[in-house]
């Protein structure tokens, strides 16, 4: 495995006061305001779950779960595959509780398959003692890299980067 990097949030600055993205902006009060890593296999993000988020007692609700496997695998696709895109389908299977009071946990995704419209992303969230509690497979459609920048204000995979 190689060193951890920390991927950089373009869109902070990118899109000012406009930006209020659910998953990753700091600025919405009840969003994820997830932080990206990359270590050379995987993007992955930390994430503490809290009663807001809770759907049975205690179990964090399963759209929630299927949120944070959906954000993860966009900023696979931003960081890596120097595009953005749209999710056209994603394949969930929750196989244990996550537990809200489990601690920190870790969203994952792998690259799968790409080919010039789609890429399929591998995802998982692994509770604190390392148990995966639930996987996707989330197969986005790609933007052509100058429709992204043009239309969707993608900022270029160097800009996510140090």
């Amino acid at each position: 495995m190689s060193e951890v990097k920390k991927i950089i949030n373009p869109f902070i600055n990118h899109k000012g006061e406009a930006y209020n993205c659910f998953g990753c902006s700091p600025k919405n009060r009840i969003g994820f305001n997830l932080e990206f890593f990359y270590d050379g296999e995987a993007v992955y993000s930390e994430w503490e779950p809290i009663r807001d988020y809770e759907g049975y007692i205690n179990v964090v609700h399963g759209g929630i779960q299927a949120t944070l496997m959906d954000e993860i695998a966009s900023w696979y696709v931003y960081a890596l595959l120097d595009t953005a895109g749209v999710t056209q389908k994603m394949d969930v299977d929750y196989l244990k509780p996550l537990y809200i009071s489990g601690g920190k946990v870790k969203v994952l995704a792998r690259l799968k398959e790409k080919n010039d419209k789609y890429a399929t992303i591998l995802t998982e969230i692994v509770n604190a003692k390392g148990v995966t509690c639930c996987s996707a497979e989330v197969v986005y459609y790609l933007f052509p890299p100058s429709l992204a920048r043009k239309k969707y204000m993608y900022p270029g995979k160097e800009n996510f980067w140090e």
